[in-house]
């Protein structure tokens, strides 16, 4: 389950150490500890990251299978969380040490800067291939935070990206060794601490005004 830790003014969210995926007990947990995170005072950051071969691989489609009756509702939660990672009132890095699909590379780009290893791992919406369409939330998220063509291939294609090449399509800031990933992370958010604080939470919520909207519309999530 997810963990809180906090190095200086960095606040680390560590996912997990399976495949992160997002089961409504994680949900709840990845909640709680925004909710620590938001109520601290002073300069902050926040740093998520995971431990193992997956950094999160999305949604929890077995749990899903089995209680199809919640679908809608589990898709507002799932959407609620984009939502409040994407205007979080703190600077947010994703440090992506592992494999990153579906609504997990979601969740990656809901945050402000995301940091991937360079030789091993993938970054991929997989969404053409096993036949799940995105949300209007999903595909307004995915297309706030990438440059058009990117955007395009990665949803279109279900294309796997390597850190290298989802540094150089703009997908994640930095590309590094895999042993500099969360501490390059924690680098970029403690740069910033400075900046927490409701201006903050205030530009972001402007800046990703209509995004936020889909994936908050509780009336019609699926489309």
């Amino acid at each position: 389950m997810p963990s809180l830790d906090r190095q200086d003014n960095v606040f680390v969210l560590d996912l997990g150490d399976g495949e992160n995926r997002f089961h409504p007990d994680w949900l709840t947990a990845v909640s709680a500890a925004l909710d620590e995170v938001e109520k601290a005072e002073g300069p902050r950051a926040l740093v998520t990251a995971a431990t193992g071969k997956f950094y999160s691989n999305g949604l929890d489609l077995d749990w899903l299978s089995a209680h199809t009756d919640h679908y809608q509702d589990y898709v507002v939660t799932v959407h609620e969380l984009f939502a409040r990672m994407l205007s979080l009132p703190v600077i947010t890095v994703a440090a992506l040490q592992g494999h990153t699909f579906a609504a997990g590379a979601m969740f990656s780009l809901a945050h402000d800067f995301r940091v991937m290893r360079a030789d091993r791992g993938y970054w991929c919406l997989p969404e053409a291939d096993i036949n799940i369409p995105f949300t209007p939330g999903m595909a307004a998220l995915i297309q706030s935070r990438l440059a058009p063509q990117t955007a395009h291939e990665a949803m279109i294609t279900a294309r796997r990206y390597g850190g290298a090449d989802a540094a150089a399509t703009g997908i994640v800031d930095q590309a590094v060794t895999e042993e500099a990933v969360r501490s390059t992370a924690i680098e970029i958010a403690q740069a910033q601490v400075n900046k927490a604080g409701d201006t903050l939470g205030t530009i972001k919520a402007r800046m990703y005004a209509p995004a936020l909207a889909t994936l908050r519309d509780t009336t019609n999530p699926l489309g």
